[in-house]
Parts: C-alpha cells; structure tokens; sequence
C-alpha cells in the first residue's frame, strides 16, 4: 500500500473522528450504561448492586408498565398518520407559492417552542371554566379530565406541534422533483388528484420513510406535554411510557428497573422501524 493512500485514509478517519467521539459519547455510551444499569439495583444515593436478570423479570410482569406501552402506541397511532398527511397537505400548499419562506417559519414555530409551555397555553385552550375551546363552542367539554377525551386531546396538541415540521421536509422533498417528470405527467393525463397519486407520492417515499420514522420516534418519547396536560390522567388514559420511566428511575428511585423499561421500548421501535424499512425498501428509489 503506497504512502499517498495510507495518508487519504488517515485524513479521512482524522476527519472523521469528531463524528466517531460525539456518535460513542452521546449515543453507544449512554446505551452500554442503561444495559449496565439494567441489571444493577441502585437507589440513587446508597451502593449499586448486581441483581441479575432481577429488574427485567419485575418489567415484564409489571402491568403499569405494559399498560403505559399500549397506551403510548394508541398515541402514536393517532398522531403519525394524522400529522403526515396534514404536512403533506400543507406542504402541497406551501410548494406551489412562491416567497413561501414566511409561511414556512409561521407553521414552524410550534415545532420550536418548549414542550412545557406549549402544554400551559393548552391547558387554558382545553379549560372546562374559561378555556378558548370551550367559549368557542358555547358548552362545557372536560377536555382532559374525561377519559374518553384525555387522549385524543393530548394527541391533538402533539399534531399540532409537528405539523410545520413534517411540512418543511415535504416541501423540500416536492421542490427536488425534476420538472421535467411532472411535465411529462400532465402529457400524459396526469394532472390534480392523479398527479399526486401516481407520480409526487411515489418519488416521495424517502422523505415519507423518514418522516415516519422520525414521528413514531418522536411520539414515544411524548413526555413534557403529556405531563404539562395531564400529567398522565385521568384513570392513567395518558400515562405514557415515558412517564412510567420518568417515575420509576426518580420517584421510586429504581433506576435499574427505569433501565430494562427503556430497552423493552428501545426494542419496540427498533422493530416497528425494521417493519417500515421493510415496506419501503423495495417500494422506494432515491434517483430520479
């Protein structure tokens, strides 16, 4: 190997080595400590001690938790498949304006505020007595303290954070389309509903697979705005999966069992995510 390689090949791993010291801090030593973790009995102030596999048979037979998980995934359910389809919409919109840069941070904005304060101006929106909503519509509505309700409510301020950003990836993804194609489309009778369906949808599916994918990831980690609405009430209709950690490793101060939690729910997205890339893998094409 002559020198003139050897020297690209360092160069390359020398720049790549800021990369490699934030990906190994910050993402495979914090998942070799919760493994770690998981298997020790820690009560955040005496000493650690090797339990076993002692944590991951209270997890797996803890109802709450199993609970909180199904109650996580009707929450992603409601939401991922509502927000997608509004950012799209709303990225249709914002594609064909031009000078649409303004209406791209406006829908934006609620991405960007805090979890927590956007939880305290709904909760005045959804007040029973005096709540925005509710003066709307002329009648008394318990928005987040019937169980029926808790919920969907909860699912709606989500959707209505991460709408603007599912817009802004859309749009991008609309405005790479060559024009050509679409020229080509609407020769050939492709024009409104068919035009969509048949050719930006198509070429959209890399942008679709990561939104996706990024909004199931987003939804089971729901937590501040769960816990600035309801704080996982009433009845446990919004005790979300991450609220059960939050209160395992700190309010029970069973770190451990927090640990063998949050790798069952790591285990679950991993898998949900491997079933996405499975579907999109043959359906999607990355050159145009």
């Amino acid at each position: 190997m002559s020198r003139r390689v050897v020297r690209r090949a360092l160069t390359g791993y020398a720049l790549l080595l800021p990369s490699l010291i934030g990906v190994g801090c910050f993402l495979l030593l914090p998942i070799a400590v919760v493994a770690w973790l998981s298997v020790h009995s820690w009560n955040l102030l005496g000493p650690v001690r090797f339990v076993g596999w002692q944590n991951w048979r209270a997890v797996l037979g803890d109802r709450p938790f199993w609970h909180a998980l199904l109650v996580t995934l009707a929450l992603t359910a409601l939401v991922v498949p509502v927000q997608t389809v509004l950012g799209f919409a709303v990225a249709a919109l914002l594609a064909r304006r031009r000078g649409s840069t303004a209406w791209q941070v406006v829908y934006a904005l609620p991405w960007m505020c805090a979890p927590v304060a956007v939880g305290v101006v709904w909760q005045w929106v959804f007040a029973p007595t005096g709540g925005a909503l509710n003066a709307v519509l002329g009648r008394r509505i318990e928005w987040l303290s019937e169980p029926a309700l808790a919920l969907p409510s909860v699912a709606a301020v989500s959707i209505w954070s991460n709408v603007g950003y599912v817009a802004l990836f859309f749009v991008a993804g609309i405005r790479a389309i060559p024009a050509d194609l679409l020229d080509a489309g609407a020769l050939d009778g492709a024009t409104g509903w068919r035009r969509i369906r048949w050719l930006v949808l198509p070429l959209l599916r890399p942008t679709m697979f990561f939104v996706l994918v990024t909004g199931m990831l987003a939804a089971f980690q729901t937590f501040d705005t769960v816990y600035a609405l309801t704080k996982g009430g009433p009845d446990h209709r919004t005790d979300v999966v991450a609220m059960r950690i939050f209160g395992e490793a700190f309010d029970a101060a069973r770190p451990g069992r927090a640990a063998a939690m949050a790798l069952v729910v790591c285990a679950v997205m991993l898998a949900i995510t491997a079933v996405q890339h499975r579907w999109f893998r043959d359906r999607t094409t990355y050159e145009y």
